[in-house]
């Protein structure tokens, strides 16, 4: 099973999505190299991603989705902090739930924020 760092970015009640060209909305995260753990292959993919240099990344929960394992962590974002799409990343862009409905997600995606913001609410 592929192993995955996957990133929850707060800011308000918006979350942060992130979108290669032609593809579907997903949240900020990649691989796990071999040499590193699932919190600093987060950080580093949510570097690579959208230039945010953020350490205080906390763990939330695994997820499998298909055949991949995420391990997801959740960061609150200041305003002051601004993403900008790098790499491989098309674009990334802050929406609310509401926003989200009409537009291509994810499904794991989907499952990982929902599940979160359903424990949050609890």
């Amino acid at each position: 099973m592929k192993q995955r760092a996957t990133v929850i970015c707060r800011r308000d009640n918006q979350i942060l999505y992130v979108r290669k060209p032609k593809a579907k909305w997903t949240l900020p995260g990649g691989k796990i190299e071999a040499d590193e753990s699932p919190a600093q292959a987060a950080s580093r993919e949510l570097r690579e991603e959208t230039g945010l240099i953020l350490e205080d990344l906390s763990y939330v929960t695994r997820f499998e989705g298909g055949e991949v394992l995420h391990h997801v962590f959740e960061v609150s974002v200041t305003f002051m902090a601004t993403p900008t799409a790098r790499n491989e990343i098309a674009d990334c862009q802050w929406f609310t739930a509401k926003q989200l409905g009409d537009l291509k997600v994810n499904p794991s995606a989907k499952s990982i924020v929902k599940a979160f913001l359903d424990d949050v609410k609890s």
